[in-house]
């Protein structure tokens, strides 16, 4: 379930008049725009854009960025993209750092729908003239461009239709492969890549079943390799995302100085989907409210920007 809190009436005009006030003249009313763009969900806030560009002549994104700065301007931003536009802005970012961070695009192939990912290439098609996995496979070498080219072409079956006996044999093969330490078989690729999401859980049921291990434990030793923590990313995220994105959630807080960027892309990203239950399963790990936890780390308005996102109303 999603933590936004958006009205079921509003008006794009007024919104559009208001936020226009809220960055004319001297100084920026941050509070105004968080009241605003915090409680509105996509729709909305593409309505907003587009009013705000037929009344001022003006695209509102890019008077914010003038207006906004540091974490808040980033959050901000990222907010109000279309959805698939902002996974293909977070995609490109990935791609381009100087180690690529491949966690984000594992993240969007693994958690995506089939239409929902074919949506974000579509987009990072359009945003960047380019294709994501050509960009993607030129930033990438060996075994990890296999992998994530694989990942992000994907579209799988997304029915619930389950082959038992199918599941039966790849969980032998994956074991196979684990076994020999041949993570890097092409097997473990085909089958993630491919695979619908109920299908490959039938097939990590087996193995646990078989193994009495979880695949994904079988796949980190101490001497994991990247590849080997791409795969065990790629389980996590097709297995259990809301799981996968409270431990994000965990270790961006728990850094020292804490990861900005890993805090905003699942808040941001996640308060339309499921953020309540990834609270839930943070309290349950924790023992502190993820709302606490986020306002102790941060500051400003980029902290109340993300605690409205959260659902805490002041």
């Amino acid at each position: 379930m999603a933590t936004l809190v958006s009205p079921p009436n509003f008006s794009a005009n007024e919104d559009a008049e208001a936020l226009r006030n809220s960055v004319k003249g001297w100084g920026t009313n941050e509070k105004a725009i968080i009241s605003i763009l915090g409680h509105r969900n996509a729709c909305q806030r593409k309505e907003i854009r587009a009013a705000y560009e037929q009344l001022y002549q003006e695209d509102l994104i890019k008077r914010l960025e003038s207006e906004l700065s540091g974490d808040f301007e980033r959050a901000v931003y990222r907010w109000i993209l279309d959805p698939a536009d902002r996974d293909a802005v977070l995609a490109n970012v990935a791609i381009k750092k100087s180690n690529t961070d491949y966690n984000v695009i594992i993240e969007m192939s693994c958690v995506h729908s089939p239409e929902e990912l074919l949506a974000v290439r579509r987009a990072y098609q359009l945003r960047y003239k380019h294709s994501l996995e050509e960009d993607l496979a030129a930033h990438t070498t060996g075994d990890m461009r296999k992998l994530l080219v694989a990942l992000v072409t994907a579209y799988r079956y997304d029915g619930n239709q389950i082959n038992a006996k199918l599941a039966n044999s790849e969980a032998a093969i994956v074991h196979d492969a684990i076994k020999d330490k041949a993570f890097n078989h092409e097997e473990i690729i085909r089958i993630l890549s491919t695979r619908s999401k109920t299908q490959l859980m039938a097939t990590f049921n087996k193995y646990r079943d078989d193994q009495g291990i979880s695949i994904s434990k079988a796949l980190l030793d101490e001497e994991a390799n990247d590849f080997q923590k791409a795969l065990h990313t790629a389980i996590r995220c097709l297995n259990d995302p809301k799981k996968y994105f409270e431990k994000v959630l965990r270790n961006a807080i728990k850094r020292l100085g804490s990861d900005e960027d890993a805090l905003t892309r699942v808040i941001v990203t996640r308060a339309e989907r499921d953020l309540r239950d990834i609270k839930e399963v943070y309290y349950k790990k924790n023992s502190v409210p993820l709302e606490q936890a986020v306002a102790k780390d941060t500051s400003g308005d980029y902290k109340a920007f993300l605690l409205t996102l959260l659902g805490k109303e002041d």
